[in-house]
């Protein structure tokens, strides 16, 4: 979509991932030290072409990008369906909105959330401390009526797992996720533009938390932009229901494409872009 608007687009697989080769992780340290060596060989790919140059990092960039921007100086950072809380925030508020999205009542989503908080610290762990505790909840709660409806960002994957597949999953999942890593100092700390994009309705990466914060930080003088599309979802797509009650992409959020190039190219964008809710500081 960028190179169509005389954008250039560096795409690099995540080192361990596709064509890339090392070891896969989720350390956001060592991902923004590899994407601001990928910045620096775009520069010179680039050459001559290359005016204004940046980061674009979805979901998980929200977290690698702006370090990266604080290591090695750039005229951008756009941040699509990320997050400016940590990993444990993200799961907690993953499984309060699908309880939210499911229609059930705060007194089922506190003892979703109960069940939540057990799960992520065996998790977080590689299993090693709370499986009984963890289990005691699932039992104690596997017949009430919401408990399918438990999903989370990875929570899931661990409520259907005995000791012993819990045991060999760890193994497999051994990522060097930083779980309690707080994105605000270096959000704070920052001097380069950013434009953050969020979907109201994002499961993956519930939105509403981090919207709250970029808005205290652009009150505080931040040269940031918060575009929130209401009804998107994780991807900047909408989406519709199917029979099943499943959620179908359909299209991606009229004016997202448009208003990450009109901020690359010009350094800020305009007021309407679809039905996107924006806030900017005030210059703009």
């Amino acid at each position: 979509m960028f190179p169509a608007q005389g954008i250039g687009a560096f795409v690099y697989d995540k080192r361990g991932t596709g064509a890339s080769g090392g070891t896969y992780t989720q350390d956001f340290d060592t991902l923004a030290d590899d994407a601001v060596v990928a910045m620096h060989e775009a520069r010179k790919l680039g050459g001559a072409r290359v005016g204004r140059i940046g980061y674009q990092g979805g979901s998980e960039g929200g977290w690698v990008a702006p370090l990266a921007a604080n290591r090695a100086s750039v005229d951008f950072v756009i941040v699509s369906f990320g997050l400016a809380v940590t990993v444990m925030e993200e799961d907690q508020e993953s499984v309060a909105l699908d309880m939210k999205f499911h229609g059930h009542s705060a007194d089922d989503t506190r003892k979703a959330l109960e069940v939540a908080r057990a799960g992520e610290h065996l998790f977080e762990t590689g299993g090693k401390e709370g499986y009984e505790a963890f289990d005691a909840l699932r039992q104690k709660y596997k017949d009430e009526p919401w408990y399918k409806d438990v999903h989370g960002d990875f929570l899931f994957f661990l409520m259907p797992l005995d000791k012993a597949q819990v045991d060999a999953a760890a193994k497999q999942f051994d990522w060097h996720t930083p779980f309690h890593y707080e994105p605000m100092p270096a959000l704070r700390a920052s001097t380069t533009p950013q434009l953050w994009v969020l979907g109201s309705d994002d499961l993956d990466a519930p939105s509403a938390v981090t919207a709250t914060r970029i808005k205290s930080l652009i009150a505080d003088g931040k040269d940031y932009i918060l575009a929130v599309y209401p009804g998107a979802e994780h991807g900047m797509t909408e989406y519709e229901l199917n029979a099943k009650g499943e959620r179908v992409s359909t299209r991606f959020a009229p004016g997202y494409f448009q208003m990450m190039a009109d901020f690359i190219r010009d350094g800020h964008i305009g007021h309407a872009y679809g039905k996107a809710h924006i806030a900017q500081p005030k210059q703009h």
